[in-house]
């Protein structure tokens, strides 16, 4: 299955919102990082060029994480699939109502086409935002509580059976910056890393 085709075929083509542009078996992936918003260049995304910027960052932490990668391939094959909440580029510092409400019925669609899913990690505040409409519209709750990330970090918080990990943004340099930062989410990671099979 090609994801951007897919959503397009079932959302419609819109010029501005920029889908992930990956062939992959959906009944293979078990873990899902939301990460916050796409980048103005598509190819400095997860599938964009071999050393895209988003893969930069994306990399270390896996490496933190214990388990080193060089291409976004071997997440796939790990099972694990990375994909952006807010499927516009940032227009200014922050990301608005509007921005995240456009680009929420493609995420809702896209966490839709993996029926094996068993965690779900919510990279920054955005991501959960934007998961916690998702929820709401279906459940009528938040699944993740409105404190803190640093709080939530040792809760065990679900959705229809789903783990859901909250941790901090994985791209920008903010996240080099704030090496507190990194570490927690390189845990994560690894904490996601514990829940799903790998192929042997």
């Amino acid at each position: 299955m090609n994801i951007r085709h897919e959503l397009e075929k079932e959302l419609g083509i819109h010029p501005d919102i920029q889908l992930n542009n990956i062939e992959l078996d959906p009944l293979s992936i078990h873990a899902l990082l939301i990460n916050e918003v796409v980048p103005t260049d598509p190819m400095q995304d997860f599938y964009g060029y071999a050393d895209a910027d988003y893969l930069t960052t994306t990399f270390a932490l896996f490496e933190a994480a214990g388990f080193p990668i060089t291409d976004v391939q071997q997440l796939l094959e790990r099972r694990i699939y990375i994909t952006n909440a807010v499927k516009t580029p940032k227009v200014s510092t922050s990301i608005s109502n509007d921005e995240l409400n456009r680009s929420l019925p493609y995420l809702e669609k896209e966490i839709a086409l993996f029926p094996n899913l068993k965690v779900i990690l919510l990279m920054g505040d955005v991501a959960k935002k934007a998961f916690n409409k998702i929820a709401k519209k279906t459940t009528g709750k938040n699944a993740v509580p409105a404190i803190s990330t640093y709080k939530l970090r040792n809760s065990v918080l679900t959705y229809q059976n789903i783990r859901i990990l909250p941790s901090y943004i994985m791209t920008g340099g903010n996240l080099l910056i704030e090496k507190s930062k990194m570490t927690m989410a390189a845990e994560d990671i690894a904490r996601m890393l514990d829940l799903i099979p790998s192929r042997d």
